[in-house]
């Protein structure tokens, strides 16, 4: 049995309930590897997780964290596909805030050559989110014009790099100058800080395509700006982003009935769609999530952004570093 760190909430509802514990891993499972832990992505649902605004929080208690990097301890007898000392990124639904993890082989990945842990652990759901966004449900085509609000962020610079992959055209919106300038260092030139009245700014704008995890009227807007035949896909709503421990209730009820609504019979007679997803579902899915990453990993893209690194003990300031809304690129956790 393997001693372990995790950071562990007894149950949702306000980030102060978030611990650093001892535990001990039970025996390993003949169809198990055992990894020790370099490094761990931070994600926007481990926010909405921890104060139960999130649709697949774990009742009682959970370790959150949906992604990680580290090295195989050890493979069970009925493991062939990796072996002790192997690099390795993986997924966990929950369960990523650990030293060290047990995980069945299908959610492992060799790390690429070159690549740090960091990386690695800053690559699979935030690229897997934005790989579903535009092919399975966006039907991304070459040419065509691609909005992608929150460029600058983990999901969507993986957006922008992909789309250029396609041969499309990436716009991103950010909220800041510096997220611009970045953006603009990458080879970006189309790049929006984006205004308080965001529908004015982009009136004679129109997109194919739009990745949105913002919400409210800058999705409002962005809906409006489709051509015909063109695809809205959410996957997210940062405008609900809780404040440094627990959510405004008022202020989400009030958002909430204030929220983007449509109209099926308007969307046929504008021929425009709404798609949205919560990715976390497909770690249920095996055998999809494997071809996607077989597919995802085939396209030639730079490794991710980690612009903000803490240390495994330092999760808490990791949190609110990301709650902030001020990040560029992936927040991770290093031990």
């Amino acid at each position: 049995m393997t001693a372990r760190k995790v950071w562990r909430t007894a149950k949702a509802g306000a980030i102060s309930r978030l611990k650093l514990t001892d535990e001990i891993l039970p025996p390993l499972a003949d169809d198990e590897v055992e990894i020790e832990v370099k490094s761990v992505g931070l994600n926007f649902a481990d926010i909405f997780a921890l104060t139960g605004l999130y649709s697949a929080t774990p009742t009682g208690s959970f370790i959150p964290g949906l992604e990680f990097a580290g090295i195989v301890r050890t493979a069970g007898a009925k493991v062939s596909k990796f072996k002790a000392g192997d690099k390795i990124m993986g997924v966990t639904r929950f369960g990523g805030y650990a030293s060290a993890i047990h995980s069945k082989p299908e959610y492992l990945t060799l790390l690429p050559e070159g690549w740090s842990m960091q990386q690695g652990a800053a690559y699979l759901t935030q690229t897997l989110t934005a790989w579903y966004a535009l092919t399975d449900l966006g039907a991304l085509k070459k040419d065509q014009t691609v909005l992608i609000h929150s460029a600058a962020g983990g999901v969507g610079l993986q957006a922008m790099k992909l789309v250029k992959a396609f041969g499309a055209n990436p716009i991103g919106t950010v909220r800041s100058e510096e997220k611009k300038q970045f953006l603009q260092r990458l080879g970006y030139s189309d790049v929006l800080v984006r205004e308080e009245n965001f529908a004015k700014q982009i009136v004679g704008c129109h997109f194919d395509l739009v990745l949105d995890a913002i919400g409210g009227e800058v999705q409002k807007a962005s809906f409006k700006a489709l051509n015909p035949m063109g695809r809205l896909v959410v996957f997210g709503a940062a405008e609900f982003t809780p404040g440094k421990n627990r959510p405004d209730y008022l202020k989400a009820i009030w958002r909430y009935l204030r929220r983007p609504r449509y109209d099926v019979m308007d969307m046929i007679s504008d021929n425009r769609s709404v798609l949205a997803f919560n990715l976390i579902w497909l770690w249920d899915q095996v055998e999809l999530m494997s071809e996607l990453l077989e597919h995802m990993m085939a396209v030639d893209i730079t490794p991710p952004h980690v612009g903000h690194e803490f240390s495994f003990e330092n999760a808490h300031e990791a949190i609110e570093c990301l709650r902030s809304g001020k990040t560029i690129g992936k927040v991770v956790l290093n031990l």
